[in-house]
């Protein structure tokens, strides 16, 4: 098993990238704190996990307010005695539909704090206790958002090049402390978040549209994006740090 009796926090973890995650981490052997805003897909989460002879619990969160990232990670070190993985994944879109001068206010700041202030409190408080103990593995959920522009969607372009940037910042700051810290960057991905079928309802075509910028002329599955977690947060990836990892098909190159 590649992480047996690791204990690994997962933020965003009821649904999507998170969820198949949770339940890939648990497989291999982890103990895992699945976090979320919907307790009820939370909890789901967690009793999947169980059923199959997975250690698993929940603690409800949301990423945006400190206090409450405080309580996920003394409550994960309290249930478990430690912290050697963290995923931060919660994440929100925002509007896609208005160019930059449109933008509202108030949705460019509520994206800013779930997927920039909420992953800057995540590493924050994870990095104190990765010191302690001298080891770790933190991936942030960027985007290919975070790697080159996408029109409509200026907070959530904003959000991800922010996570990217701040994965970098803390590589480097904390490789001498033997934590690696790393971005994984989907490109479009079938999940709550990225809903083809709803995509459609505001604008014919555009699946269709963003598919074909796609070399592989499809979108990506939550379990494609868990692979590529696992990896990054294992032995098997032991030099690497500082990365902003595109899994895209192919859309960036």
């Amino acid at each position: 098993m590649l992480f047996k009796d690791k204990v690994v926090v997962i933020t965003g973890g009821g649904s999507g990238i998170g969820k198949v995650s949770a339940i890939k981490f648990a497989e291999e052997g982890a103990k895992v704190v699945v976090s979320d805003v919907n307790e009820k897909d939370g909890e789901a989460v967690v009793a999947s996990i169980q059923t199959n002879g997975g250690i698993a619990s929940f603690v409800k969160a949301d990423v945006s307010k400190y206090e409450e990232v405080v309580h996920l990670i003394q409550t994960t070190i309290d249930t478990y005695g430690g912290l050697d993985i963290g995923l931060n994944n919660a994440g929100i879109g925002g509007n896609v539909t208005l160019k930059t001068a449109d933008a509202d206010v108030k949705d460019f700041d509520k994206v800013m704090a779930v997927n920039t202030s909420g992953v800057f409190y995540c590493m924050k408080l994870q990095l104190k206790h990765m010191q302690q103990q001298k080891s770790g593995a933190i991936v942030n959920i960027a985007s290919i958002a975070g790697l080159r522009g996408l029109p409509n969607n200026l907070a959530y372009v904003a959000s991800k090049h922010a996570v990217v940037g701040m994965t970098k910042t803390a590589a480097m700051e904390y490789a001498k402390h033997g934590i690696r810290i790393n971005a994984v960057c989907p490109a479009f991905t079938k999940t709550q978040l990225f809903n083809p079928e709803l995509y459609e309802q505001f604008a014919p075509g555009i699946a269709d549209k963003l598919m074909k910028n796609i070399p592989m002329r499809r979108f990506g599955e939550a379990s494609e994006i868990a692979d590529a977690i696992l990896w990054i947060c294992s032995e098997r990836s032991s030099f690497v740090t500082g990365l902003a990892l595109p899994v895209d098909g192919g859309l960036t190159a």
